[in-house]
């Protein structure tokens, strides 16, 4: 009897299907063994040792696992192929008392990985088992163990200076820097004004317009027509004017496919076409790959195999026809230097899988995230988009305006997965005729401050910056908003609460490094490094935490508790006569009485007049009643 440990019961059930009754699936329910929740759980003395302990609600499964184990002859450890997935099947050997080989009173393990639950997959896999690989494991031990230490150690320091119960994060705090100095920039935004000036021209009862870009065979820059004054002294010059065609070129234009899914483009395109929050992304993804119908969903590898490839050769050639397929096989070279983590792109494992045929199968949200991939991944083994594209330039005076027209020829992969391609039509010119105008329009235009982010461009920031990895963007996402640290405005895009500005001001002033960007990014390298056995973990500890620590430690002389949280009303406290004096607490404003705490009166602050420029898009929510930690 062979028992084969997964993290998940979906995962358990469907690799079960693929195996005989010789085999016991078990799901160890995600990790078995963690640091402690109420203290540091790590050894500085002895050279970072973590000290894990087996959360309550882990007991039980661990029970469970070794009386099953009673009954087998073999363990299989059967996790996930990333870092987390390492360090849980590590931790398992750990608790079960397993070993490569047979020991005294032990049970010998394999280790065996597949980046798909298909049956071809886990075949293959049991076929191929090897050792764990504790390199991986040390890069999952050294990044929890410096989110501990700082969060754990800095924390203490924002109780003490700011307000209790605060939280600071190695990675989460630089998500927040960048939301805080986004909101910077669109306060300080000082917006100005220009002029487009657009002709309507019709030609055999087809009208399209124009834009004025030249001026002295000069292109106009976008701010070339400043004021109202600037663009009537144009009208004026144009007025009675003849508008010839002095140039018409028109081109074929070619449009590539983007490339397939990895975990942070799936984030991006799951939020833009359905705002689906990462963390929703994740969890519906993560369900995706338990039932076996796509591939490992964390990933920044954009690898296809040549099955999938095949694969999607003939569904394409059978479904839309030879001439729909690219021709060859289309492969994809990933850019991110530390790809490394899993063998393959995100894609269903068998293209006949269509989101059709899965409907049953799959609830609604699952069905939009499936057939998304689905797409994405047919779409990159299709003929690309041929466009037709003709640009115009039209003349009147000194001044020159030119419009383009746009015609889809061969849609080629668009038919699968359309981009935002508008066609745009225009009527047959020549160079050298004379046009007739119905009307010159001017429009006045003012120059818009940098956009919030929203979960999309804030996760493509982080992963240009190389901050965080994909596994873990879900994850920032989520801690930022639950520590109340930033908001969504009605448009889901982020900005900073007051508490949020408060905690980044207080870190970048007196903690540089640990919202520095490129210092956060060295930090991901180095984890990096640790996985390929290039640098050991405790040493990039070391470097990291004792010039942390003696800093911190000069911060708790230098850095006086923040006067900035308390503001006088003429409002009375109903209960005792005193005066209420408002208040920042973890959830934001609330109003509490002065005699504190012989008086402990609070009421809610609504928020009314206290906005992040009215003007611009969202303003802060109203923060709940503060009732404790005060």
């Amino acid at each position: 009897m062979k028992l084969v440990i997964v993290e998940s019961p979906t995962k358990a059930r469907t690799i079960q299907r693929f195996l005989d009754k010789s085999y016991i699936l078990k799901s160890s329910y995600g990790h078995v063994r963690d640091l402690p929740k109420r203290s540091l759980g790590v050894d500085i003395e002895n050279d970072f040792q973590p000290k894990y302990v087996i959360p309550p609600k882990a007991r039980g499964i661990i029970k469970g696992l070794k009386e099953s184990l009673k009954k087998a002859d073999k363990v299989i450890l059967a996790t996930d192929e990333d870092r987390e997935g390492e360090a849980i099947a590590w931790h398992l050997t750990q608790v079960l008392g397993l070993e490569e080989s047979q020991a005294v009173n032990s049970k010998p393990y394999q280790r065996i990985v597949f980046h798909e639950i298909t049956k071809k997959a886990i075949e293959e896999a049991l076929k191929n088992p090897r050792n764990i690989d504790l390199n991986l494991v040390n890069s999952q031990q050294a990044r929890r163990i410096l989110d501990r230490l700082v969060g754990y150690k800095l924390s203490p320091f924002l109780w003490k200076k700011l307000i209790r119960g605060l939280s600071a994060g190695r990675v989460q705090s630089v998500a927040v820097r960048l939301i805080v100095e986004r909101e910077k920039e669109r306060e300080q935004f000082v917006p100005q004004e220009y002029w487009t000036i657009e002709a309507l021209f019709e030609k055999e009862k087809i009208k399209f317009s124009a834009l004025l870009n030249k001026k002295d065979n000069k292109t106009l820059p976008k701010l070339g027509i400043r004021t109202k004054k600037e663009a009537e002294d144009i009208l004026r010059e144009l007025k009675n004017q003849s508008y010839q065609v002095v140039k018409v070129e028109t081109k074929e234009v070619k449009r590539n496919p983007l490339p397939p899914f990895t975990t942070s483009t799936l984030q991006q395109e799951a939020w833009q076409k359905f705002k689906f929050p990462a963390k929703k992304t994740m969890f519906l993804a993560q369900n995706l790959y338990e039932q076996g119908f796509i591939t490992y969903h964390r990933t920044d590898s954009l690898n296809l195999s040549n099955f999938a490839l095949f694969q999607a050769k003939k569904f394409i050639a059978s479904q839309f026809g030879e001439e729909y397929w690219a021709g060859y096989f289309r492969k994809y070279k990933t850019k991110a230097k530390t790809a490394q983590e899993a063998h393959e792109a995100i894609r269903p494992t068998f293209v006949e899988n269509t989101p059709e045929k899965l409907k049953s199968k799959l609830e609604k949200d699952q069905q939009k995230l499936y057939e998304l991939i689905w797409k994405r991944f047919l779409a990159t083994q299709m003929k690309e988009a041929l466009l037709e594209e003709t640009t115009v330039e039209i003349q009147a005076k000194n001044y020159i305006f030119s419009t383009r027209g746009q015609t889809i020829k061969f849609e080629g992969f668009l038919k699968i997965y359309p981009l935002q391609i508008s066609e745009n039509l225009l009527p047959p010119l020549k160079e050298g005729e004379t046009l007739k105008l119905l009307q010159l329009v001017p429009k006045q235009h003012f120059t818009k401050p940098p956009a919030r982010f929203t979960e999309a461009t804030l996760i493509k920031t982080l992963e240009k910056y190389g901050i965080g990895r994909p596994s873990t963007y879900a994850s920032i996402l989520s801690t930022i908003q639950e520590r109340n640290y930033v908001k969504k405005d009605r448009f889901k895009s982020f900005y900073p609460t007051e508490l949020g500005i408060l905690v980044n001001e207080i870190l970048t002033t007196h903690f540089p490094e640990i919202v520095d960007i490129n210092f956060t990014a060295k930090m991901e390298e180095d984890l990096d490094e640790i996985a390929l056995g290039k640098k050991n973990w405790q040493a990039v500890i070391r470097s990291f935490y004792f010039p942390f620590a003696k800093k911190l430690e000069d911060k708790y002389r230098e850095v006086k508790k923040q006067g900035i949280l308390e503001e006088k009303t003429n409002k009375i406290c109903p209960k005792c006569g005193s005066s209420l004096v408002l208040r920042l607490g973890k959830y934001g404003r609330f109003y509490a009485c002065s005699s504190f705490p012989k008086c402990k009166y609070t009421e809610s602050w609504q928020a009314q007049t206290k906005m992040i420029n009215p003007k611009q898009n969202g303003s802060r929510s109203h923060p709940k009643t503060q009732r404790k930690n005060r």
